[in-house]
């Protein structure tokens, strides 16, 4: 029997999750695998999941659906919870297990580029991607983690997601916080020139992941790289995440570098660009 897979949101139609997946599918033989992409919105999440049938293995979610999942998993991880965000559904004998797969995408990106053992680490943004970027750094080791926020009042949210000595500064002090690792979790377009245009002094040794990886380099990524920094696309975060949805939902171990390819092929990216 076949079975199936598919990424849900809205918009959707941008998304990269099938041609990674599709390309993990062909590399690891899985040829009785199938992956879609659906335009769901929120109200449109718990009657669609209810709809599905058995050879339905997993879905991957994209906004904005990652806290509407928590309604409809009959189970969530730990991990889901702290990071309150649910980007994967997995099912199992008792239901649909929510899970969150963008913390390892964080901490897999980073450790590629030579990013481990981080003690200290910065945060540039503090909304919802910015809990996962905590996690994934505190994997990392890191117990000092400093957040960059343009309001920091809702940077204050961030306390409760793990055990860490974390401080909160202005947005414009993003750069001279002195970690090693920093990762920007403010979106592409204005925000994201803004926060470049706050960069002052040398990055030599810091390594700086961009969750964004839309016209790569970004006007950040362009900057942190001119200042010294190794930079990191968000399309990495993004092959990594799909990776271990891969593993959830097929149980076999994924083809990083196949899909990663295929990723890179998508969007013009080169490794060092």
């Amino acid at each position: 029997m076949a079975s199936r897979a598919g990424v849900l949101g809205s918009p959707i139609a941008h998304s990269l999750s099938p041609t990674l997946h599709r390309a993990g599918y062909a590399a690891a033989g899985l040829a009785d695998w199938g992956y879609t992409a659906h335009e769901i919105d929120e109200g449109g999440l718990a009657p669609f999941v209810a709809g599905l049938d058995g050879t339905w293995r997993g879905l991957s979610l994209t906004m904005p659906l990652k806290v509407t999942a928590f309604d409809v998993a009959d189970e969530v991880s730990d991990l889901a919870h702290r990071a309150g965000a649910i980007n994967t559904l997995v099912r199992t004998d008792a239901g649909w297990r929510g899970d969150n797969t963008d913390v390892h995408g964080v901490t897999r990106a980073l450790a590629d580029a030579g990013a481990t053992d981080i003690a200290s680490a910065t945060i540039v943004g503090s909304g919802a991607t910015a809990r996962s970027a905590l996690l994934g750094l505190v994997g990392l080791g890191a117990t000092r983690i400093t957040v960059a926020a343009r309001t920091p009042e809702r940077a204050e949210e961030l306390r409760d997601v793990a055990d860490v000595d974390l401080r909160i500064v202005p947005l414009a002090d993003w750069s001279l916080t002195g970690d090693a690792a920093i990762v920007s979790t403010v979106p592409g377009g204005p925000a994201n020139a803004a926060a470049a245009g706050h960069l002052t002094g040398a990055l030599d040794g810091v390594t700086l992941l961009d969750v964004v990886y839309a016209d790569w380099p970004t006007p950040l990524a362009r900057a942190a790289r001119e200042h010294g920094a190794t930079i990191v696309s968000g399309l990495e975060m993004l092959v990594h995440q799909a990776a271990r949805q891969f593993e959830l939902f097929t149980g076999t171990p994924a083809p990083v570098e196949a899909m990663q390819a295929a990723g890179r092929a998508a969007l013009g990216h080169t490794p060092d660009a």
